[in-house]
């Protein structure tokens, strides 16, 4: 996958270089690229002195975290081995292996928490009430420095609205046009030989359709590469998200795992497909439409912007994703989409904000002889 700027790469490590560190949270949606940059930083540093956690895969227990955490680190702890009495005591243990561990020599260490706020699943065990109230506070005291990630943006800006100043709030940025030529370049060949103006038009068209979303470029540009004929990202999308598809099972997993992290379940799922059918509309329309009182759709909207599944801008909700707005309006009905209602959906989302003026678009292998014909047959979509 193409990941974040050079830029903001650069501002993460000048954050850990900073005397004292400081902790930056990447925050950002699914798809952003923020495990792509901890792999970055993590090939970057000294081996012996780095330990990425991937909360998110081992956040089962407190006393089974502890042992995954510990065993798999590179650093040795005074305190491995230590049977836990209890889930807080676990716990503790966790939040003292963060802080007093060093690396070889004595010096500090560096801590890759992916997904950190997953550690809030420890809330529903005896004595653990601010799980991560007392993480970020055991965190900005130690003297080790610590590169922490989230999905959940929301909750990240309320947890640490009075937190330390140590932390230091940074969105993971979308990606450019211009990075996006970059990351299409290696997907298939004769890419770097396209006409200028067709080059910058397919990077526009694709930072249209993805949002600028790391891993829906790098989905685009490997089905691109895949097609015998034109760079066609319109195409590439229909095949992405027909049933079965690399983004339609990939927006279904990140559907359901945001739903499982919230309350209200089935309401919440009512409320997005209402947003699938139009969104930008006020807590009044969506309360007729669900049949509920206000108060309680209001509760139900921000259990959803709790998750960042939808935003409001200017009392007016609509999804934070348009990629997963497409995928709930193609699922939304008692039957998978049928091959035409995955084209006919598609077009009209890339017809909403795909570049206007549109050149045609050459492929690997194209020549500027190309006749009018032939240029005109590119823009038909054929899925196997």
């Amino acid at each position: 996958m193409t990941g974040l700027v050079t830029g903001f790469e650069r501002r993460v490590q000048g954050a850990l270089e900073a005397s004292p560190s400081r902790i930056p949270i990447i925050m950002g949606g699914c798809g952003t690229g923020r495990t792509y940059l901890l792999s970055r930083l993590r090939e970057r540093a000294d081996r012996d002195a780095v330990h990425y956690i991937d909360v998110e895969r081992c956040a089962t227990t407190p006393e089974r975290f502890l042992e995954a955490v510990t065993s798999a680190s590179p650093f040795q702890w005074h305190g491995r081995g230590r049977t836990p009495t209890s889930a807080r005591d676990a716990f503790d243990a966790v939040l003292a292996f963060f802080d007093s561990t060093r690396a070889p020599g004595g010096g500090p260490c560096t801590f890759l928490l992916d997904e950190v706020f997953e550690l809030r699943t420890f809330e529903s065990f005896p004595g653990l009430r601010h799980v991560l109230r007392d993480l970020l506070e055991a965190l900005s005291g130690s003297a080790n420095r610590f590169v922490l990630t989230t999905r959940y943006v929301a909750r990240a800006q309320r947890l640490l609205r009075d937190g330390s100043d140590r932390f230091e709030m940074m969105p993971a940025p979308a990606m450019s046009a211009s990075e996006i030529i970059t990351a299409l370049a290696p997907a298939f060949d004769g890419y770097e030989q396209m006409p200028t103006d067709d080059r910058d038009y397919l990077s526009r068209a694709v930072l249209a359709l993805t949002d600028g979303r790391a891993i829906y470029v790098a989905a685009l540009g490997e089905a691109m590469a895949r097609f015998d004929g034109p760079a066609d990202p319109v195409a590439a999308l229909t095949v992405l998200l027909a049933p079965g598809g690399t983004l339609d099972e990939w927006c279904r997993s990140r559907y359901e795992l945001r739903l499982h992290r919230a309350r209200g379940y089935g309401a919440l799922k009512a409320i997005l497909d209402i947003l699938a059918e139009e969104e930008s509309i006020t807590l009044t329309e969506i309360s007729n439409r669900l049949h509920r009182t206000p108060g309680s759709t209001k509760d139900y909207l921000s259990w959803l912007e709790d998750v960042d599944l939808v935003q409001s801008k200017r009392k007016r909700y609509s999804f934070e994703d348009p990629m997963l707005r497409l995928w709930v309006g193609l699922h939304r009905h008692p039957t998978p989409p049928a091959t035409d209602d995955v084209v006919r959906e598609v077009q009209r989302y890339a017809g909403d904000r795909m570049p206007h003026q549109e050149p045609a678009v050459a492929y690997a292998g194209a020549t500027e002889e190309a006749t009018p014909e032939e240029r005109k047959n590119w823009g038909i979509i054929e899925i196997d």
